[in-house]
């Protein structure tokens, strides 16, 4: 099994958020209540299933103990509260991309640029400390909150799957990946 790289703290602290590596502790039944709520789950692929703390404490330690995985907390620094969470990875090292994935759990602090700020500061670790070339977010089209973050972060609309996602019975959404590559 191949070393886990360390990615330096000082690296991934922004002007509003900062990014830690999520840990069991932080699987609180607060963490869990955002995962269940469908306003707040509505574009996640764990919606699809109640999640109990023993379902997110393992997801977490097997992210944390996985080379390919990075997962961070996403915390505001104004008031040192986790808000929600980044996840890098899978990280193809023999190819050098990796795919990018995050949530705002925290509906106090949506539309005030976090997903923005931890997407730039999880790129420069990216690109800088693991030396990837290019990394992927593919989001539902209807998801204009993530669009917004990724475009404001720089990234672009490579492709488009139409109505490949299910939002709802019998209600269909097309697919978007946006990339942004290492300059």
């Amino acid at each position: 099994m191949q070393n886990k790289t360390q990615i330096p703290s000082n690296v991934l602290i922004g002007k509003f958020i900062f990014l830690r590596p999520l840990s069991v502790n932080d699987c609180t039944e607060k963490y869990c209540s955002w995962l269940n709520d469908p306003k707040i789950n509505r574009y996640l692929e764990i919606r699809w299933k109640k999640q109990s703390l023993e379902d997110i404490r393992k997801f977490v330690k097997a992210n944390n103990e996985s080379p390919e995985n990075y997962l961070f907390a996403i915390i505001e620094r104004k008031t040192n509260t986790h808000i929600g969470n980044l996840k890098l990875g899978p990280i193809n090292f023999n190819h050098l991309f990796s795919d990018l994935s995050y949530f705002i759990g925290e509906p106090a602090c949506w539309g005030k640029g976090y997903a923005s700020e931890a997407i730039k500061l999880i790129e420069k670790a990216a690109f800088d400390v693991l030396k990837i070339y290019k990394i992927e977010a593919s989001i539902y089209a209807s998801n204009i909150a993530s669009k917004k973050a990724l475009i404001n972060a720089g990234f672009k609309l490579e492709r488009i799957s139409k109505n490949r996602l299910k939002t709802n019975v019998n209600e269909w959404d097309d697919h978007h990946w946006y990339v942004k590559f290492k300059n």
